[in-house]
């Protein structure tokens, strides 16, 4: 059963940190099958507080997308993001 991460950016705070976590992150991927499904696309807020942006990546089940970010490899990318700016993250599980 398919399982989805959703990253929220509430605020941006080192553009710099964000590209080097950008670079990074594909290299992160090898090895994880993954869809990306939406990425800093156009937003708009319906409901609740607003947000800078949103990536949402597709993963085959619930564990390979906790595999993927538990990863060494994504959690040496993470540091970036963290330095970057304010986030939410989480994983769902799809039907």
């Amino acid at each position: 059963m398919a399982a989805y991460i959703v990253f929220m950016r509430d605020k941006m705070v080192d553009p710099s940190e964000f590209e080097q976590y950008m670079a990074a992150v594909p290299a992160t991927l090898e090895g994880h099958p993954v869809r990306p499904l939406a990425i800093y696309g156009k937003l708009e807020m319906l409901e609740g507080p607003p947000i800078e942006g949103a990536v949402i990546a597709e993963f085959d089940s619930y564990e390979a997308a906790l595999a993927w970010y538990r990863s060494p490899a994504y959690q040496a990318a993470v540091q970036h993001r963290w330095k970057a700016g304010e986030y939410r993250v989480f994983i769902l599980q799809g039907l």
